[in-house]
């Protein structure tokens, strides 16, 4: 976009949006909120590139969910493993879910995990040593990108 006086608006997918009005430059554009125009998640230049769903809860005990977006609940399958349910229903499963899980009282590096069983309407994961065994874990979270429509 440019103005008669010169000015312009430029956004990057690199490197964020900025105003540049001959000397002064604005770097900063505050929302609370930005919506694809016709309903759904924003993408950037036909990229999605913001998370469908992500979450962050305690495994340890009945799991409880600390902060989330489009996740509504978590289903404690068995040992250190966890069955994450959408709010909304993916439009395909073809999405990535990437999970995480560690123990803050202790920071060993056996530990790995997986997620299996992805669906429409939610996927599972588990954490496991090196030797195998599973392991309830205090700090596990996961993130989707893709899966939409």
């Amino acid at each position: 976009v440019r103005w008669a006086n010169n000015s312009q608006l430029r956004v990057h997918s690199y490197s964020g949006f900025w105003l540049n009005m001959g000397d002064y430059i604005m770097s900063t554009i505050k929302a609370n909120d930005i919506q694809n125009a016709s309903g759904g998640i924003p993408t950037v230049k036909g990229q999605k590139l913001i998370p469908t769903a992500w979450v962050n809860f305690n495994g340890t005990g009945t799991p409880a969910i600390r902060d989330s977006e489009n996740v509504s609940s978590i289903t404690d399958i068995s040992a250190a493993k966890y069955q994450v349910n959408f709010a909304v229903t993916m439009p395909n499963a073809n999405y990535a879910a990437i999970a995480m899980m560690g123990n803050t009282a202790n920071a060993s590096h056996d530990r790995m995990t997986a997620t299996y069983n992805i669906t429409t309407t939610s996927f599972s994961m588990i954490a496991y040593n090196l030797a195998g065994a599973n392991y309830d874990q205090d700090y596990v979270a996961a993130v989707v990108m893709g899966g939409q429509a």
